[in-house]
């Protein structure tokens, strides 16, 4: 089993970006929008702009402020991510979407996963 120091990292030179994922039961589409920010001390952090579900289901509810458009539900989430973001991937589910101005590919073309627990934090540099 590798240790975390063996773990890969891969930086991406992104201020703004789109994570999407398919939920595994419900087959419905969720997007989350990202801004890279700073902080008060001038650190920078991800901030969580926009949500989106494409439907309802099973874990899937959307919040009571969301904006029925089409197919989808659209929100601005209260709820903000503290320090890193765990995407947990599994080989036996489709892997998260990573979106960039209106092109989305899956984040296993950036980082490949492991199976397990993928770290994605905002940083300044390498």
């Amino acid at each position: 089993m590798p240790s975390a120091r063996d773990a890969r990292v891969h930086f991406e030179p992104q201020t703004r970006f789109t994570l999407a994922w398919t939920h595994s039961i419900e087959k419905t589409r969720w997007e989350e929008d990202y801004q890279v920010k700073r902080d008060a001390k001038g650190r920078p952090l991800l901030r969580l702009t926009r949500a989106r579900i494409q439907g309802t289901g099973a874990g899937m509810e959307p919040p009571p402020d969301a904006v029925r458009r089409g197919t989808w539900y659209e929100y601005v989430p209260t709820d903000q991510p503290q320090g890193a973001l765990r995407l947990t991937r599994s080989p036996y589910t489709a892997d998260f979407d990573w979106c960039q101005r209106g092109h989305c590919r899956p984040l296993g073309a950036l980082l490949p996963s492991d199976g397990d627990v993928t770290l994605l934090w905002a940083c300044a540099r390498p």
